[in-house]
C-alpha cells in the first residue's frame, strides 16, 4: 500500500500575495469549491478578520459543505502578551475553520532582528499560541518560518522550536524554505535528520521558488519523511511563487508512487489549473509541466511521425492521466504526419499521399512565409484543414465594412463600425460603437449575426495581441494579430496578417466567428436559401 501524502493548498492565502493577483470573496469561494472537487485535503482561506474579503469568505464557506478542511492562518501571539487575549488568535477560533496554520520564527537571526525579542520568549510565544488553539478544539499546523536558513545557522535552536511546537500539541510541523534559497540535497539531509527526532507530530514542507527549486525541494522533503506538502495551483505566490501543486502532485503520484488524490481526481488537474487561472485573471504559461497547453505538444515532423506509432517515444506520461491531451502543431517545419494527425484529431480522414494533404501543407507553408503562425491559432488551422476536406459550411458571407474613428479635443476617442453581410440570401446592414475600431467591428459582427445564431451572444473576445513582423518598415510594417475568443464551453484562437492592423484584426475576428459557427444548426426557414446561394459546401 502506497504512502499517503496530505495536500495543503494555500492558493487563497499565500497565492494571493503574488504580484497582480487579487481575489474577491466570490472568487475565493469558487476556487475553494473547485479545489475541493479536485480532492485536496486542506484549503487555507486567509487571515480571519484581516480584511472584509476574508471575513466574508470564512462566513460563507461553511455553507458549501466541503470535504476538505478549511484552514485559517495567523501568527503566534505578540511578544510579552497572553495568548488568550490576542485578538488574531481569538479571530482564528471564531472563524469556524476546522484547522489553523500558525507561523512562528525558527531562525534566531529573525528572532533578534525582526521580532526583537529573546530566543526564550519566542519559544513561549509558539507554545502558548498552539496550546490556546488546541484547547479551543482546533487542529494546528505549525509553519516554522525560515526553517532551513535557521537550521543551517543554529541547528540546536531550530530543532528546539519544532520540539516546543510538538510539546504544545501541534498536529503538523511544517518546515518552510521561506526565502527559497535552499538546495534539494540540503532539504533531504535536514528532513532526514529531523524525522528520527520528532515522533509525536507529522512533518510537512512549504517551499518557495526563488531558485526554481520549490518542486524539487518538496519532493526531496517527502522522500525524507515529510507527509504534508503545501503549495499553490499554478505556483502563484510572493516573489517567484510557491511550490506548484500542478507539478508536485503528479510527480509524487505518477513518478514516485505516493497516494495524493486518487486517479479519478488527478484527471481533473488540468481543468482545475485553468479554472483557477481564469478566476485569478492570470494567463497560464503554455509550457507549464503537466497542465500547460504545450506540455504534450509536438511540432517537429520526426517527433510527430514517432508519436503516431507510439506516444511513449516523446511523452513521459499519458496526458489524459492529468486531464490534458496530446496536441500536434502544424507549421512550416511540419511534415505530412503533422497534418494527417491534426486531421485525425478533428475526425477528418486525410490520405497523406492525397492532393488534399499536399495542398494543405503547401498552403500552410505559403501562409507562414507571409507571416502567419498557426501554433497558437488552432482554430484558424482547423478551418484550413476542414476547408480542404470540404467540411466547412459557410453560414454568411462578408461584403464590406467601414470604420470611423473620431477624436475631439477634450473628449475620448469614439469608434463606430458599419458592416454589410449576406446571411441566407439577405443583405444585413448594421452599425455598432466600441472602445476601439476592433471592438466596434466585433460588436457590429455579433449584432448582425446573433439574430440568426443566438449562441453567439455567449461568445466574447478574451485576448488580443498584435506583433510587428518587420520593424525596419516602421509604421508600414506587416503585423500579425492573434485573437482569442471563448464561450461557456471552449476557448479558441485565430490569426490574421496584413500591412493594415485593422484588416489583420478583421481577418482574425471573422475567422473566429466562422469557427464558432462550425457546428451551428442552419435556421430551418433559411436552409433552402443558403443552399441556393451556394453558402454551403457539399
Amino acid at each position: 500500500m502506497s504512502t499517503a501524502i496530505s495536500i495543503f493548498d494555500t492558493t487563497l492565502r499565500d497565492g494571493t500575495q503574488g504580484e497582480g493577483i487579487s481575489l474577491s470573496a466570490d472568487d475565493k469561494l469558487k476556487i475553494a469549491k473547485k479545489l475541493d472537487d479536485l480532492g485536496v485535503h486542506y484549503i487555507e482561506g486567509g487571515i480571519p478578520g484581516s480584511n472584509s474579503k476574508d471575513i466574508e469568505f470564512f462566513k460563507r464557506v461553511q455553507e458549501l459543505g466541503l470535504q476538505a478542511k478549511i484552514v485559517a492562518f495567523g501568527s503566534t501571539r505578540r511578544k510579552n502578551s497572553i495568548a488568550a487575549q490576542d485578538v488574531n488568535l481569538q479571530r482564528i477560533l471564531e472563524s469556524g475553520a476546522q484547522a489553523a496554520t500558525l507561523v512562528g520564527k525558527s531562525w534566531d537571526f529573525h528572532v533578534d532582528t525582526a521580532l526583537q525579542t529573546t530566543l526564550e520568549e519566542n519559544l513561549s510565544m509558539i507554545y502558548d499560541s498552539i496550546a490556546f488553539l488546541k484547547q479551543g478544539g482546533m487542529e494546528v499546523i505549525f509553519d516554522a518560518e525560515h526553517f532551513f536558513d535557521g537550521y543551517k545557522n543554529n541547528p540546536e535552536y531550530a530543532l528546539a522550536v519544532l520540539k516546543k511546537a510538538e510539546e504544545a500539541g501541534a498536529d503538523w510541523l511544517v518546515m518552510c524554505d521561506t526565502n527559497g534559497g535552499t538546495m534539494p540535497h540540503e532539504v533531504q539531509e535536514i528532513v532526514t535528520t529531523l524525522h528520527s527526532q520528532l515522533t509525536r507530530s507529522q512533518l510537512g514542507i512549504h517551499t518557495h521558488n526563488d531558485c526554481e527549486l520549490a518542486v524539487a525541494n518538496t519532493l526531496s522533503a517527502v522522500q525524507a519523511g515529510a507527509r504534508q506538502v503545501q503549495g499553490t495551483l499554478n505556483g502563484y505566490g510572493e516573489r517567484c511563487g510557491n511550490a506548484n501543486l500542478c507539478s508536485v502532485i503528479p510527480n509524487l503520484q505518477l513518478k514516485l508512487g505516493y497516494d495524493c488524490l486518487g486517479d479519478d481526481k488527478l484527471k481533473q488537474l488540468y481543468n482545475t489549473a485553468r479554472f483557477v487561472s481564469e478566476v485569478a485573471n492570470v494567463n497560464m504559461s503554455v509550457n507549464q509541466p503537466y497542465v500547460g497547453n504545450a506540455a504534450f505538444a509536438h511540432k517537429g515532423g520526426i517527433h510527430v511521425s514517432a508519436i503516431l506509432r507510439d506516444s511513449r517515444t516523446y511523452e513521459h506520461i499519458v496526458p489524459e492521466l492529468v486531464g490534458n491531451k496530446q496536441r500536434v502543431l502544424v507549421s512550416e517545419l511540419a511534415g505530412q504526419s503533422n497534418v494527417v494527425s491534426k486531421a485525425q484529431e478533428l475526425g477528418i480522414t486525410l490520405d497523406p499521399s492525397s492532393d488534399e494533404a499536399r495542398g494543405v501543407i503547401s498552403r500552410i507553408k505559403e501562409l507562414e512565409h507571409q507571416g502567419y503562425q498557426f501554433e497558437g491559432a488552432d482554430a484558424s488551422l482547423e478551418l484550413l484543414i476542414r476547408e480542404a476536406g470540404g467540411q466547412v459550411k459557410e453560414m454568411f458571407s462578408f461584403e464590406s465594412f467601414k470604420v470611423l474613428v473620431e477624436k475631439t479635443a477634450g473628449r475620448p476617442v469614439v469608434s463606430e463600425a458599419f458592416l454589410k453581410l449576406n446571411v441566407a440570401g439577405t443583405s444585413v446592414y448594421t452599425a455598432a460603437e466600441g472602445n476601439g475600431p476592433v471592438n466596434a467591428l466585433d460588436n457590429a459582427l455579433r449584432k448582425a449575426l446573433s439574430q440568426y445564431f443566438p449562441a453567439l451572444r455567449d461568445m466574447h473576445l478574451a485576448d488580443y495581441k498584435v506583433r510587428v513582423l518587420d520593424e525596419k518598415d516602421a509604421t508600414a510594417a506587416k503585423v500579425r494579430v492573434l485573437i482569442e475568443s471563448k464561450n461557456y464551453e471552449d476557448v479558441w484562437s485565430n490569426v490574421g496578417v496584413s500591412e493594415n492592423v485593422i484588416e489583420a484584426s478583421w481577418e482574425a475576428l471573422l475567422d473566429s466567428f466562422r469557427y464558432a459557427l462550425l457546428e451551428a444548426p442552419i435556421p430551418k426557414n433559411e436552409q433552402a436559401d443558403l443552399t441556393h446561394q451556394g453558402l454551403i459546401n457539399h
